[in-house]
């Protein structure tokens, strides 16, 4: 829906007005319909807005609540916020007929606990000016951003990390930590930490409570249990196909709110052909937008035979984007710009490219994103489901590290390694926490809490926002994440995963696009690297910038530059793109 960004300042200063409109313009692409600025004593807020609940100027943000004492910058959308309306209309009189200012109603009502009542996507700052209280909330899977640095006894927080460095000021020192977490976990550096010192990220379902003269408090306000319920004890696997259809029903109901039309992201694959086939059965016949690239040897670069068999099924306004290598090269300095941090999936430019196109047609978009992880639908979520409970740490390291700790020694100069396995122990630690049943259960729960956030959900936010574009992500509905947490394991990694969502599928769509071989948005020319995608990363590599850097030992970046397509991670993805990636964006956002 928008970008925010704001300032609290901790001290006798005012809010630098400057660095908060700095920061505000920096993030254009994610809110082109408008801009506002607040600032009353110590708090600045800033907002770029996406319009799509309330299109008029009532809806604009910052949203100023005079009689109560509130103000907020928010990000996301309420799906339920006309239900709260109602709800709240007894006692608060409304002037506009926007979610935002649902949300300061709800907090005025609830308190703290207005979080609560919210399904949704969001990131909040909400300014209680009669305690002097300020509140950073982020939505329970973590869909939408909030970066947040300490500079100079300030607290600035944005949308995007591209936008505190426009702010100025921030440490900009790489994290040890962090980049450990990239190179074990294929780009994926889990909140707090970013790959920069002076950069965390609020995590996923937590309030952030700031007061003067206290120290900020965290308060987690969701987390569903991995384990099994007795009201669920005599339930069928039919009886879970119908609850999760009918969960999944209402998850795709909820994100068609808005008042411009809400298209689909459509791969051909199950995920986003489910979502078709049930917004039919809404009475929506949406446009639908799938991507293809040129086949390189036994690479195939599309799968249109499969998204054109549902766009003719379900009769949607289908729109078939070809993509051609000469673009490529281009594209993926476009998409690592607009990358709040680093990420090596090659379908990062892919995404950028499609919702390139989708923005001259809409500004919204369901997409299928998360179901892999809340269903079991990856390869490493096999072998965890045969495995004993206390055997899951091990399981995930197995199937899914890209390198063991050990190995970064080959990789990282010695001043950037860390003396501990910081990623396989948060890892471990999380995998151990009790509420979940299984190891499957303690992956899943892992997955979907912990990494989920810093790789698709990251990855589909950042290029849906680059063009101004809000991307809506049904399978990760609060309701549906709940009920499928509890469901049996086994109910999942039946049929080679996601065997559950395939049998629902089988009711709606071809089976040839159900039990098709699962596929990962082929990008052929990122992952047999060669031509001009292979002259931009030598040159990021060998330039004066990394050397001068000395993140890389030499050797190494020698030797992927002499065979650039022969390191392969344990994810699929191409050792010498995600190091890159990694170099790319440093460089293009001008971090020594």
């Amino acid at each position: 829906m928008c970008g925010i960004a704001g300032e609290i300042v901790h001290g006798p200063d005012r809010p630098d007005l400057d660095a908060v409109e700095r920061m505000t313009r920096t993030m254009y692409s994610r809110g082109p319909d408008g801009a506002g600025h607040w600032s009353e004593g110590r708090v600045a807020l800033g907002h770029r807005r996406l319009s799509i609940i309330d299109l008029s100027d009532a809806g604009a943000q910052p949203m100023v609540d005079d009689e109560l004492g509130l103000a907020v910058a928010f990000n996301g959308c309420i799906y339920n916020y006309e239900q709260l309306r109602e709800e709240l209309s007894g006692r608060y009189r409304f002037r506009s007929t926007s979610d935002t200012e649902v949300v300061l109603k709800a907090y005025d009502h609830w308190g703290e606990g207005f979080v609560d009542h919210l399904v949704g996507m969001f990131a909040i700052a909400l300014v209680d000016r009669r305690r002097d209280r300020v509140l950073l909330v982020r939505d329970r899977l973590g869909i939408k951003p909030l970066y947040v640095a300490e500079v100079r006894g300030r607290t600035r927080f944005a949308s995007t990390l591209p936008a505190l460095l426009a702010g100025g000021g921030v440490d900009t020192e790489l994290d040890r930590a962090g980049l450990h977490h990239y190179l074990t976990w294929h780009s994926i550096v889990p909140a707090p930490r970013t790959v920069l010192k002076g950069v965390r990220k609020l995590p996923p379902a937590t309030i952030r409570v700031f007061e003067p003269g206290q120290q900020p408090r965290d308060r987690v306000y969701w987390q569903p249990s991995y384990t099994r319920r007795p009201e669920h004890a005599d339930w069928t696997a039919q009886d879970w196909r119908q609850a999760v259809r009918e969960a999944l029903q209402v998850a795709v109901r909820r994100r068609t709110v808005s008042d411009v039309e809400v298209g689909v992201l459509l791969s051909g694959g199950l995920d986003s052909s489910l979502l078709v086939a049930l917004l039919a059965d809404e009475g929506h016949r949406p446009s639908t937008f799938s991507i293809g690239f040129t086949s390189r040897g036994d690479v195939e670069g599309d799968e249109f035979v499969y998204s054109d068999a549902i766009a003719q099924k379900f009769g949607t306004d289908h729109h078939q984007i070809r993509i051609g290598d000469e673009e490529i090269a281009l594209a993926v300095s476009d998409a690592v710009g607009s990358m709040s941090e680093p990420m090596g999936s090659h379908d990062v430019t892919a995404f950028h490219l499609v919702c390139r196109e989708v923005s001259k047609h809409v500004k919204v978009v369901q997409c299928g994103q998360g179901a892999d992880e809340v269903f079991a639908g990856y390869r490493y979520h096999q072998p965890a489901a045969d495995a004993a409970r206390g055997e899951a740490a091990e399981v995930l390291r197995d199937a899914f590290h890209d390198l063991e700790h050990h190995e970064l020694a080959h990789v990282l100069e010695p001043r950037w390694l860390t003396s501990r396995d910081v990623s396989g122990e948060l890892a471990a630690e999380h995998l151990a926490e009790s509420g979940a049943d299984t190891a499957l259960d303690a992956v899943l729960r892992t997955d979907t809490h912990l990494l989920m956030p810093d790789d698709p959900v990251k990855r589909v936010d950042n290029m849906a926002m680059a063009w101004g574009v809000e991307a809506r992500v049904p399978f990760l509905d609060q309701d549906l994440v709940e009920l499928v947490a509890a469901c049996p394991p086994e109910l999942k990694a039946d049929q080679n995963g996601k065997g559950l969502l395939k049998d629902i599928g089988r009711d709606l769509l071809p089976h040839e696009v159900v039990d098709r071989k699962k596929g990962y948005f082929p990008v052929p020319a990122l992952t047999r690297l060669d031509g001009e995608v292979l002259d931009l990363l030598r040159s990021a590599m060998s330039s004066p910038a990394a050397r001068q850097r000395g993140v890389l030992r030499r050797d190494y970046v020698d030797e992927l530059l002499a065979n650039p397509n022969g390191h392969e991670t344990k994810a699929g993805g191409n050792e010498l793109w995600h190091l890159g990636v990694l170099e790319l964006w440093l460089q293009q956002h001008g971090i020594r």
